[in-house]
């Protein structure tokens, strides 16, 4: 249980500078204290996958204390081993920009809690990060004032270390945490109508719009919608996957033992999306952990059975050939879109890219394991919200170029990448955005999450109409209210010219490291091609594996020898889809690995992964964290130029590829 912190706060003078100098960083864990000046450069963007990789999600309790930062790297090292911080003492860690980016992974503040660090000072945060160590009494500060308090050994009030905080996140602190909090305050909470008044309500986003229809009236929480509100609000869908069920699981026990009661539990999903491959992940193999992944699973599959929960099984390799398409399996958000999610809806889950459902005009925001905790038994889902950022594509993609173009483009902006977007909403629009399907949106909305914003939203249109009627049979219409009003404030408007943009890269390491193909200096041959992931593994995508390839089929030409391709499908509708449309033949005479759907090499966690540093990889996933993918080079791209580049064996546009046969 959380325990509510003292007003007055003194910490040890035991803190760790995350330096970009791997040396630094090793000699403070030996006993050296640093003053920040001596620390040298501070990294920027230390992401969940480097506070703890992919292994450490097996475990959800005081374990976890043994292994913060050991995928942090300083320089080209890993500076930081098992009980490193433990061992060493540390009370304050201190890092640069954009702190805590990538997945929603609760495990992150939950590791460096349980390893003694009481308070980590950054630039700024990214919000799922910051929320979550709200969430279970990880304290969190962007000044860097404290630094000095702390090294004289003056006492810090609470009140200073929440002085930039609103007031709902404060009282969740205050209350030391939100499982205790929710107790609190959100046993019996209900919908909250807003005012009626004689004027015309000002002109609102649709993302206020939907929040306002799903406002919960609190005694502690904002009463009104407005940027810096601190708010809960009522989700018509809370789903989770098996990497964080287990935490929040072990959570709701801990607390509430049998007498343990959901609420709403038809309007819960729960996914086994990332363990279909464990058995083949390099690393979970390496480390022993197969037996962890089977435990985990065990517990998330007795929960749903126990609370007679909707559950989406993994559909294992061996079981593919004997399924007729009964079975319904594949990556969460991906099934959410296909199934459940529909226009003006609130929809919560435990993945980072929960927003992509924001493609059918439905608000969908990535929390942690707490959050979706405290939302099993309260129905509640806390909410700060912030600006928008309205992203209008002008004119067409051309041929060749995708949503994922686009997106890496949007991605590769200066002010994007010094995290100007963190906690934000995109609205996406534009001649470009209507012509694109819902898949395609989808890319977009999906990678809010590397943009560092809240969620993503297009408004629906015919295109949504189709969608729902072709993929689900739903006469869907769409009312009058499921759009942004004309004149509704946002932060930012930019606009970005489709019609210049060619085919983009992400160079390794992030996926704001953005280059135009056209502007690739020299050759970088390949060794892994890999086409899947929520990002890259729809319809729309596996349409542009299988031109590729037949068009390269049809000229004698196939995958480079020394390259192995892997394609692996969203779900299990999508893989339908690619037989019915008579995709199969291209793609088994290519020779490339088909994969099951499910989350794969994305996230470490199977085929398509890298073994060694020496390999290169061209991926259609969403991000490229160190070591996210295997410890090789991992460059991001859209579907059409991870096939083209398995084709030529090196980095290659479908353009380029075309040109030189």
């Amino acid at each position: 249980m959380t325990h509510m912190p003292p007003d007055l706060l003194r910490f040890k003078d035991r803190i760790l500078f995350l330096s970009e100098d791997p040396d630094k960083v090793a000699s403070q864990l030996a006993g050296q204290a640093l003053a920040r000046q001596a620390a040298g450069t501070l990294r920027d963007n230390v992401s969940t996958d480097e506070i703890t990789p992919v292994p450490a999600m097996t475990r959800w309790d005081d374990r976890l204390g043994r292994i913060p930062y050991t995928g942090f790297k300083a320089g080209q090292r890993l500076p930081i081993g098992r009980d490193a911080i433990r061992d060493a003492g540390i009370e304050v860690v201190v890092a640069g920009a954009r702190y805590g980016k990538g997945s929603s992974r609760e495990h992150s503040p939950a590791a460096e809690r349980a390893a003694g660090v009481r308070l980590v000072i950054a630039e700024s945060f990214e919000r799922i990060y910051r929320q979550n160590a709200d969430n279970i009494g990880l304290l969190t500060s962007t000044d860097f004032g404290l630094i000095e308090q702390i090294r004289r050994g003056e006492p810090i009030t609470l009140s200073e270390l929440l002085a930039d905080r609103d007031q709902l996140a404060a009282a969740i602190v205050r209350a030391g945490g939100l499982i205790e909090f929710g107790q609190r305050h959100l046993r019996a909470v209900s919908p909250q109508p807003m005012a009626v008044s004689g004027e015309a309500p000002p002109p609102r986003t649709l993302f206020e719009k939907i929040i306002e229809r799903n406002l919960l009236a609190t005694p502690v929480s904002a009463q009104a919608v407005h940027p810096g509100a601190g708010v809960f609000v009522r989700a018509d869908w809370r789903f989770i996957i098996e990497y964080y069920a287990g935490m929040a699981i072990h959570m709701l026990e801990r607390r509430f033992g049998s007498a343990l009661s959901l609420v709403d539990p038809e309007r819960i999903v729960m996914f086994e999306d990332h363990t279909s491959y464990a058995e083949e992940s390099t690393v979970h193999v390496r480390l022993g952990l197969l037996t962890q992944v089977r435990e985990m699973c065990e517990v998330q599959r007795n929960f749903a059975d126990r609370h007679q929960l909707k559950f989406f099984r993994t559909l294992p390799e061996d079981e593919a050939a004997a399924d007729e398409g009964g079975h319904v399996a594949g990556i969460s958000h991906a099934v959410m879109s296909e199934q459940f999610a529909l226009p003006g809806q609130l929809i919560v889950g435990t993945d980072s890219h929960t927003p992509h459902s924001g493609a059918l005009g439905c608000l969908a925001i990535g929390v942690g394991a707490t959050d979706m905790a405290n939302a099993f038994v309260t129905g509640a889902m806390r909410v700060t919200i912030p600006d928008t950022i309205r992203v209008e594509f002008t004119g067409r993609l051309g041929p060749g170029v995708t949503a994922k173009d686009a997106v890496l483009h949007l991605l590769s902006q200066p002010a994007i990448r010094a995290g100007g977007a963190l906690g934000k909403v995109f609205e996406f629009c534009g001649e470009a955005v209507r012509a694109m399907d819902t898949d395609e949106r989808a890319t977009l909305t999906n990678m809010v999450a590397e943009l560092g914003g809240l969620t993503g939203l297009v408004e629906p249109d015919d295109e949504t109409v189709h969608y729902l009627k072709e993929r689900r049979g739903i006469n869907f219409q769409i009312e009058s209210w499921m759009r942004s009003d004309p004149g509704a404030p946002v932060a930012e408007h930019l606009r970005i010219d489709c019609a210049k943009l060619g085919p983009m890269l992400a160079r390794p390491g992030d996926p704001g490291n953005g280059l135009a193909m056209a502007e690739l200096a020299a050759r970088v041959p390949i060794t892994i091609a890999y086409g899947g992931s929520c990002t890259g593994g729809k319809r729309a995508d596996f349409d542009h594996y299988f031109a590729v390839l037949r068009w390269a089929f049809d000229r004698g030409l196939k995958v480079a020898p020394g390259v192995q391709l892997y394609l692996q499908f969203g779900t299990t509708a999508v893989r339908d889809y690619c037989i019915a449309r008579g995709y199969m033949p291209v793609f088994e005479g290519s020779g490339a690995r088909l994969l099951q759907p499910s989350c794969g090499a994305c996230a470490n966690c199977g085929p398509g992964s890298s073994v060694s540093a020496e390999q290169v990889t061209v991926s259609a996933i969403n991000r490229n964290f160190p070591g996210r993918s295997g410890p090789g080079q991992v460059w991001l791209a859209s579907p059409p130029t991870v096939i083209a580049s398995a084709i030529a064996g090196e980095l290659m546009s479908f353009e380029g590829l075309q040109a030189r046969h």
